[in-house]
């Protein structure tokens, strides 16, 4: 495996960490190539538009047996969104190339699945996961995803449902609920028709269990979460509570989206994925399968 780093969104507020990701992958036989992607600066961003867009357009050419990793998230790619070559890159996935962020990411793997079909995948970045201390079980899932055919999660954790679960052949998406929000009523989310009957996975930082609700609620009115089989909650987190809030927390948000979906399409909880140390990585727009009771879920999904 060789690593393809892209900086699309957010610029490193300390370039000087870049060595150490760097030096970790070197002690598992892994070049990492790009590495100048991290030290450009403009604004907030890892570069100008056009610098940034080049860089995701330039995939093209990228040998497809690497694996490309988005350097951090942030802001940036939903102002490049229609000026992808979407199609040269689904080319390149097609023949082997495998693509992963989450965060900001999250706009750019939704699209490509939106726009041609193929699949990228929500996992790990390099300036989080991998120049700092970095986790045995995000190493161990990534490297799992990027090698293996088929990837097998177990989360044992008490469930609220009202009966088991068996789901199979359901194609898996999601990512962080703010950027999916975002994308609402453009052709860069996926349609209720290519997602029907999925397993939808989700994540977010810094907002507080109303927004969350609010964007749930959002989905539901947009016709998406009634035609899942599944709802997961990965990480939610970093937000603050209020004396205003009453009681009122992230679940007491999870019993209001319960209450309105019925128990047709259950929402689980505890997923290992999002802005923590500890994260999954996932195919996004791949086929999996999902077996839930109230102690737990096992989580199947093709990654070629």
């Amino acid at each position: 495996m060789n690593l393809h780093l892209i900086a699309p969104s957010g610029s490193l507020p300390n370039t000087d960490i870049l060595v150490n990701g760097e030096a970790w992958f070197k002690q598992k036989n892994i070049s990492v190539t790009n590495l100048e992607c991290g030290h450009r600066q403009f604004q907030r961003f890892a570069g100008t538009d056009h610098e940034r867009l080049k860089e995701i357009n330039d995939l093209v050419t990228v040998s497809p047996n690497q694996v490309v990793m988005a350097l951090r998230g942030g802001y940036g790619l939903s102002r490049m969104l229609d000026q992808i070559n979407w199609t040269g890159i689904a080319k390149q996935v097609n023949q082997g190339l495998k693509i992963v962020g989450h965060s900001d990411f999250t706009a750019f793997g939704l699209a490509l699945f939106a726009k041609t079909g193929a699949s990228s995948f929500a996992g790990p970045m390099f300036s989080y996961d991998f120049c700092g201390d970095v986790s045995e079980f995000t190493w161990k899932h990534f490297h799992a995803a990027m090698t293996e055919k088929v990837i097998e999660i177990e989360v044992i954790a008490p469930q609220v449902m009202a009966n088991p679960l068996g789901v199979s052949d359901a194609v898996l998406w999601g990512g962080n609920l703010t950027m999916l929000t975002s994308l609402l009523g453009t052709d860069y989310l996926p349609s209720v028709d290519q997602v029907k009957g999925g397993i939808l996975f989700v994540e977010d930082v810094n907002e507080h269990p109303y927004r969350i609700e609010r964007m749930l609620q959002q989905l539901i009115d947009a016709g998406y979460l009634a035609q899942q089989k599944a709802v997961i909650l990965g990480d939610i987190s970093s937000y603050r509570l209020s004396e205003v809030d009453r009681g009122y927390d992230l679940d007491a948000t999870i019993d209001a989206i319960r209450q309105r979906l019925g128990d047709s399409v259950p929402v689980l909880t505890g997923l290992p994925f999002g802005h923590c140390p500890d994260k999954l990585t996932l195919p996004v727009g791949r086929r999996a399968s999902l077996f839930a009771s109230t102690s737990g879920y096992i989580l199947k999904a093709n990654c070629a």
